[in-house]
């Protein structure tokens, strides 16, 4: 008798068709089998000829079991590090309705704004939460980590500067990770980074901007005004890097003179996740904001006249302005920010102070007791840090003391010793931590000393608007938040085809840990004795990504998809600088890539030649061998999206890596695409040398609204030793190149989710998940072509893993826009696929493995409907203004009105087929007016008054 084996496939689980969809699709498609569907569509030259060399897939219960061991070799110190990451609180009504709440963390970034009103108007908050606290005019709604929101900052100042100049002060005392992530930005770019003392610097090196702390990464809090003045004195802007909290009790940037604030929101609420994902703020003047990195949340009105919040300024992104765009970033860590927004929420004004106070009261009485022991602290003034001076011998034998009593103190130079205190923290904490540098008096026995200068005690109101002061208990936080996740379309409620997005199922065993204790409170600078769990997780995702890719070596240190493109090629860029060829520095790109690729290839200092495709698509061939040789002498590297932007397996990409090769390059591919690959190829095989991964894609970490993300480099083994580095924790190869991200390991704890997945598909599944990629894609091309022709296919007439959909004959016969289809599908409950991209006036869809047949029939079936009153405007029968397409999205409000004008009837406009009626999905809002929310930049909460109106 065969040994039995439980029932319970996760791979079951995740993927959409059963065994009869499947059947069921091949046959309309004309195949024999689902190998007959996959060998016809993926070219045979660089096809996998073995299974993945990976374990079997595991059962969600052995998983959850495993993890747990795995969890426990993680050990949870009391970390008093600092550094820009403290424990936090995060209320269990935010925890258990937001973070792990499949309504917030499936939603899409809100492209669509009209079934996004929910996740816009909590990143207003939180833009206005910034704003408030900074003293700026304008906040993004958010970046993706401390460091790399300082090196925006950098940027941005050079941008409107204008003085020339090419260095950038960098205080000495600025957390060392923020010091070392500007430095990598700068250095391709040409700039010197000169770090120094702010009151000694004497400014004869011409700088066009200078970045300080505040506090200090020390502690010290200073006034900063005098330099700030000397720096706009001499031409140049200043950046302030802020503790959010402190921002409660100290005088904010704006009013210290900062052009800029930028900082981390992480202690509003958010785990520390062994380094993230965390939301980084960013907030400028007014006259700086079309500069401005990371998305702005507006306000807007809708088509009738009501107030209506949209992604405003969308014109700076990549998408636009490729190369030219303000910054690589295309995503953000909006679930943070909306976790970090409601936290002020909740608090409100007066709960944030009395946090602050609370933190700022304890750290002042450790002060006293370090004082009465006989300490000697090196600042008189400071917020949560303090820093304590001893003897080289004696800093060692206390940070072993405080190991033993199982706490973490930060060593700062041999001299000194750190210590940060957090919400978290009890007077019990602090004669704990008093008691290893020997003081046993009484903490009510101590001379507490005013540690804040008075002249920098913040005087200006801040969180004044009624969502900050409404909202405090439970009950009416609940309704509030249920209220907000009511406006959003998600993937709980129906699928979310967006092309080149991947937006599959997030399994809620993948999503379970990244909360549990042993894994959300790790610090990220904590000893790595005491995260021997999260090395096991990295080390085994490490290796199964390589084998999946079929590259040598990885690095999980890029904390976004476009921080990978950037990762990548100054990994490249390194390579050639070692081999004496520093003078390579073009980099080609196909005209059909993503914004995202010349914006990164321009950050990393390449200059950008485009290459043509040709009508099928595909790069073409003849223009890439006319370039590269034209350039040989100096090509550093080819992008390459595989499969490509358009949707299918270019024939000939084995030429296209052979021709970079053949003249010295190195071949970048983006990995966007990986879902259309895993088990079928693997691009380290068929030539190239580095890619990034979309862990948020192909590796089922959700997209959270517009962030986290994750976008991990695997590269061949000549490009392993330059692999990012770290200045705190030794990470990456042996000539690294600076670090990209604040965190070592970027944002790690939800590297858990793509170390859960590949566990539970195992090789096997995780191929077959591709195959059924695949053959949906197929099957809606299939369904859909005779309504909107299906505008590339491959050699054997098939899609990869997506299909583009040609609007553009509609817009010529009945004035039917790609926007008017998009806001037509939310009537039947459907957000739109990627309009406009890459080719204006098409619809890209991607309907990856996890949805079934009746998914994606009803979505095929919603579409031919939408064709069929397209065909109506196109026979007279319905005007071409006015009709139907052109009034969506109908909300509930329009259909109940009183009045009704339009030529179609109420019915017709809800429920435009039969099945709509059972799940309806009403808009919050109607279209939404673009032109007015840009000309008319608002970007912080409205007045109450305007919502009543």
């Amino acid at each position: 008798m065969p040994t039995p084996h439980h029932p319970d496939r996760f791979v079951d689980r995740h993927i959409g068709p059963d065994t009869r969809d499947v059947m069921g699709m091949l046959e309309v498609l004309g195949k024999g089998s689902l190998d007959a569907l996959i060998d016809a569509t993926v070219p045979a030259g660089i096809r996998l000829r073995r299974p993945l060399d990976l374990a079997p897939g595991h059962s969600e219960h052995g998983l959850l079991q495993e993890l747990g061991e795995i969890a426990e070799r993680n050990q949870v110190f009391r970390s008093y590090i600092g550094m820009g990451y403290s424990d936090t609180v995060t209320p269990a009504v935010i925890q258990r309705n937001i973070l792990e709440n499949p309504g917030w963390y499936t939603q899409y970034t809100p492209y669509q704004p009209e079934i996004a009103q929910g996740r816009l108007e909590a990143l207003l908050n939180f833009q206005t939460m910034i704003i408030d606290l900074t003293g700026l005019p304008v906040a993004n709604a958010s970046l993706l980590d401390e460091g790399t929101a300082a090196a925006e900052a950098m940027s941005l100042v050079h941008a409107v500067a204008g003085s020339g100049a090419k260095a950038f002060f960098v205080a000495h005392d600025c957390h060392p990770q923020t010091i070392d992530v500007v430095r990598t930005r700068a250095e391709p770019l040409g700039w010197r980074v000169v770090v120094g003392d702010p009151d000694s610097f004497d400014f004869k090196t011409p700088i066009f901007g200078a970045l300080l702390q505040s506090p200090a990464t020390d502690g010290r809090v200073r006034d900063l005004r005098g330099f700030i003045e000397r720096v706009h004195q001499h031409g140049a802007l200043a950046v302030v890097a802020a503790d959010v909290l402190s921002l409660c009790l100290i005088a904010p940037p704006g009013e210290m003179g900062a052009d800029v604030a930028v900082g981390s929101s992480q202690r509003f609420g958010v785990p520390l996740g062994y380094g993230g994902p965390h939301a980084a703020y960013f907030a400028c003047k007014q006259e700086h904001v079309r500069h401005m990195p990371g998305r702005i949340i507006g306000v807007s009105q809708d088509a009738q006249g009501r107030p209506a919040l949209r992604m405003a300024l969308q014109t700076r992104e990549q998408h636009i302005r490729r190369e030219k765009a303000t910054s690589n970033i295309c995503t953000a860590q909006a679930l943070l920010a909306i976790i970090a927004g409601m936290y002020a929420v909740y608090h409100g004004p007066k709960g944030l102070k009395a946090i602050a106070q609370h933190v700022h009261g304890l750290t002042a009485l450790l002060a006293a007791g370090l004082r009465k022991t006989g300490f000697q602290l090196a600042h008189a003034h400071y917020f949560d840090t303090l820093a304590v001076k001893a003897q080289a011998a004696q800093v060692d034998e206390l940070i072993a003391a405080a190991a033993a009593r199982r706490m973490n103190f930060r060593r700062i130079d041999p001299h000194t010793i750190g210590i940060s205190l957090d919400e978290t923290c009890s007077r019990e904490d602090v004669e704990n931590v008093l008691a290893v540098f020997g003081g046993r008096t009484a903490l009510d026995d101590l001379a507490v000393e005013p540690a804040l200068p008075r002249e920098l005690l913040r005087k200006s109101a801040y969180l004044t608007h009624p969502v900050f002061n409404t909202h405090h208990s439970e009950t009416e936080m609940l309704r509030y938040m249920r209220l907000l996740e009511s406006r959003d379309l998600s993937l709980t409620r129906s699928m979310i085809p967006l092309g080149s997005c991947t937006m599959k199922l997030n399994a809620t065993a993948e999503m379970l840990p990244i909360t549990w204790p042993r894994f959300s409170k790790l610090h990220p600078f904590a000893p790595r004795a005491q995260a021997q769990g999260y090395a096991q997780i990295f080390d085994e995702l490490s290796r199964m990504l390589a084998e999946i890719t079929g590259f040598d070596a990885v690095s999980l240190q890029p904390n976004a998809g476009a921080q990978g493109e950037y990762a990548g090629l100054l990994v490249i860029r390194r390579w050639h600088q070692a081999r004496g060829q520093e003078h390579r520095n073009v980099c080609l790109i196909p005209q059909s890539a993503h914004g995202t690729n010349p914006a990164s290839a321009a950050m990393a200092g390449f200059k950008i030649v485009v290459v043509k495709t040709d009508e099928a698509g595909n790069v073409d061939l003849a223009d890439l061998e006319a370039k590269a040789s034209a350039h040989s002498r100096d090509l550093a590297a080819l992008m390459v999206t595989y499969p490509s932007t358009h949707g299918v397996f270019e024939e000939g990409i084995q030429r296209i890596c052979a021709l970079v090769h053949e003249h010295g390059g190195q071949v970048y591919m983006d990995g966007a695409n990986m879902n259309a690959q895993v088990g079928l190829c693997r691009p380290g095989d068929f030539g190239a040398d580095v890619c990034h991964l979309n862990l948020h894609k192909t590796f089922c970490i959700p997209h959270g609204g517009g962030g986290p993300g994750m976008g991990p480099i695997c590269v061949a083994r000549h490009l392993a030793p330059y692999l990012p580095g770290h200045p705190v924790v030794r990470v990456g190869g042996e000539e690294a190149i600076g670090p990209i991200s604040a965190a070592p390991w970027g944002s790690a704890s939800i590297l858990l989710i793509s170390w859960a997945y590949i566990k539970l598909m195992g090789g096997e599944g995780l191929t077959q998940a591709t195959k059924i990629a695949i053959l949906n894609a197929n099957y809606v091309a299939k369904r859909l072509t005779e309504h909107f022709p299906v505008l590339y296919v491959g050699k054997s007439g098939t899609v990869a893993h997506e299909c583009i959909l040609d609007l553009r004959k509609v817009k010529r016969d009945a004035g039917v826009e790609v926007d008017d289809v998009a806001k037509r599908l939310m009537d039947y409950g459907y957000h739109a696929p990627t309009t406009s991209f890459p080719v204006i006036g098409t619809l890209m869809v991607e309907p990856t493995e996890s949805e079934s047949k009746a998914e994606l029939d009803r979505f095929c079936d919603a579409m031919i409907s939408i064709r069929a009153e397209i065909r109506e405007v196109e026979q007279g029968r319905q005007p071409r203004e006015g009709n139907v397409l052109k009034g969506a999205p109908h909300t509930a409000e329009v259909l109940t009105a009183d009045e009704w004008d339009r030529p179609y009837s109420r019915h017709r406009a809800a429920f435009p087929l039969p099945w709509v009626r059972s799940n309806k999905f009403w808009p919050a809002v109607g279209r939404l007016n673009a032109v007015l929310g840009d000309r008319q930049l608002i970007c912080s909460c409205p007045p109450i008054e305007d919502y009543a109106a």
